[in-house]
């Protein structure tokens, strides 16, 4: 199936239908070349309802996850993003189309390297790839307007609440097999925060991240 034909088809049968109705998402997905980022031997698979395998044993979201969570954080032009789990660097291509600046973080090296690749070829001169562990992140690092982890987590990561400006929002898969939900975190004030579930899913764990506790008998 030409491209063309199949990103429509992407956007209108699987992206559309789950509740994403932001016409900016939508332009921004058919605008985007989502096939660029996806590693050649599974190129036919760019366009399908389903996460695609990349290097190390991580995967590429489902379009519709990440469609779904662009709509959700309502990234404002003049924003600044943290991205943890680059991945092949589709989610951050989106992500700086929407804001002012993008900085994504990758602990797996081959994939660092992929992102800053794919970025460079996109011509997105607003994102900064770093090989990183986003579950440390310093101080010095200071605050942005939305962040966004792109895989799941055990619990929501109290650190990076810290890093988030007041009005900011955390967008992050939180749970266990089988029902995670995305919860969406917004910083009201110096020590307060809201927190929304928007939908449920099931997707591969970040790395680094701290898992709760677990009761024993």
């Amino acid at each position: 199936m030409h491209s063309n034909q199949a990103r429509f088809n992407m956007i209108e049968q699987q992206i559309r239908p789950w509740n994403v109705l932001d016409l900016q998402v939508l332009e921004l997905l058919g605008t985007i070349h989502r096939e660029d980022f996806v590693p050649e031997a599974h190129r036919a698979l760019a366009f399908a309802d389903t996460e695609i395998p990349l290097p190390a044993g991580q995967c590429m979201l489902a379009p519709r996850l990440e469609a779904r969570m662009l709509q959700d954080l309502m990234v404002q032009p003049h924003e600044t993003v943290l991205e943890v789990g680059a991945g092949s660097g589709f989610m951050a291509a989106l992500l700086a189309h929407r804001a002012r600046q993008v900085l994504t973080l990758e602990i797996v090296p081959e994939l660092a390297a992929m992102a800053r690749s794919n970025l460079a070829k996109a011509g997105l001169g607003n994102v900064t790839v770093r090989e990183a562990d986003g579950s440390k992140l310093g101080a010095s690092e200071g605050k942005f307007d939305v962040i966004v982890l792109s895989g799941s987590v055990g619990q929501v990561p109290q650190d990076l609440l810290q890093h988030l400006t007041i009005g900011g929002r955390l967008g992050v898969i939180v749970g266990d097999d089988p029902v995670m939900q995305c919860t969406i975190v917004t910083r009201t004030s110096e020590t307060d925060f809201r927190s929304s579930v928007t939908w449920e899913t099931m997707v591969q764990r970040l790395q680094g991240f701290a898992e709760p506790a677990r009761f024993q008998f």
